[in-house]
């Protein structure tokens, strides 16, 4: 039977950490570990930066709009947001396992048997961002398929999300397992009746899927 992979993107196959990008770009509040967390969150975690992910707010409004509600400079609210595409890293380590698992699918197809996974991606990401991942990064292309929240206009851990995946590739939810960083992801994913999987870390990929391969 084949086993569906999901994947998350954001610290399971690329690197994102909002204080690190806090510190770069705001460094005079950057005062501390926690107030660049916390500057993190009220940038990342508002209800506008999901808008953004959903695609109901351009780049250009999501930089107004943060700009304005958070009284920051302009010029590096630009330069914080215009590029974050380019500036998400691959996780190495974990790009090496989804390259494993694809060859193992290709290596099935190619001898006409049935493939013992399939690999999928659902990532909350602005379309933006996702165009630039798609061109950069070869490995985008190794997916059976996937949605981007911003492409989809829905954002996880929203039910609809998961069943548009479900349904556009026809996925039997118990045999579909989905990886995120967010246990609150993970749990939504559960209750449609996949598996899913909390990763805390990105390290721990390969160890966290050895019970389903």
């Amino acid at each position: 039977m084949t086993t569906n992979l999901v994947f998350d993107f954001g610290e399971v196959l690329f690197s994102w950490n909002p204080p690190a990008l806090i510190r770069q770009f705001f460094p005079e509040l950057a005062t501390s570990d926690e107030a660049a967390a916390a500057l993190g969150k009220q940038i990342f975690s508002h209800a506008d930066w999901l808008s953004f992910d959903q695609g109901l707010l351009r780049l250009d409004q999501i930089m107004a709009q943060t700009t304005a509600r958070l009284g920051l400079p302009a010029a590096s609210v630009e330069a914080l947001m215009a590029h974050i595409g380019e500036r998400l890293q691959p996780i190495e380590c974990n790009v090496e396992v989804l390259r494993q698992l694809a060859a193992r699918r290709d290596t099935a197809l190619a001898s006409g048997r049935a493939p013992p996974v399939r690999l999928y991606f659902l990532s909350n990401m602005p379309a933006p961002y996702s165009r630039v991942l798609e061109q950069r990064h070869d490995f985008v292309a190794w997916f059976d398929g996937g949605v981007f929240s911003g492409d989809a206009l829905l954002v996880k851990p929203a039910p609809a999300i998961y069943q548009l995946l479900q349904t556009r590739y026809a996925l039997e939810p118990a045999h579909t397992v989905f990886i995120d960083d967010s246990s609150v992801n993970a749990h939504a994913a559960s209750t449609l009746g996949w598996t899913g999987l909390h990763l805390p870390t990105p390290s721990r990929l390969s160890m966290l899927l050895k019970a389903y391969l």
